[in-house]
């Protein structure tokens, strides 16, 4: 039986937990103390996905980047694939948050949108 050892980002708690599998099957979590960390867990060693963050340039506008993310989460294998699609995204001000600044990125299937607004110079 294959044991993983994990530190839990579902909650602040941070709790430590093993995950036993077998056959690439998950048989158990343990050391977890909410359900958002088997939940966490269980995700993590068969499917981990993540959230990505970055910054776009901004033309035109009272500030020169603005803070982007993923709209939800994206396999871990594709992060890299991201932020490059990134490489070299200007959008024209103003951007307000919500919009959409790279459709599909990196083939995910998930949209890469601006967190932040940005007005007109």
């Amino acid at each position: 039986m294959e044991k993983r050892e994990l530190i839990c980002i579902g909650c602040p708690l941070g709790c430590p937990v093993t995950v036993s599998m077998e056959a690439g099957e998950v048989v158990s979590v343990e050391g977890n103390t909410c359900k958002r960390g088997d939940d966490y867990a269980r995700k993590e060693v068969t499917n981990p996905t993540r959230i990505v963050t970055s910054t776009v340039m901004v033309e035109g506008g009272a500030d020169v980047t603005v803070s982007v993310k993923t709209r939800s989460d994206i396999p871990k294998g594709k992060i890299f694939d991201s932020v490059k699609a990134l490489k070299g995204v200007t959008v024209k001000a103003p951007v307000k948050i919500g919009d959409v600044i790279v459709e599909n990125v990196a083939e995910t299937g998930v949209d890469m949108i601006a967190t932040a607004n940005v007005a007109k110079a």
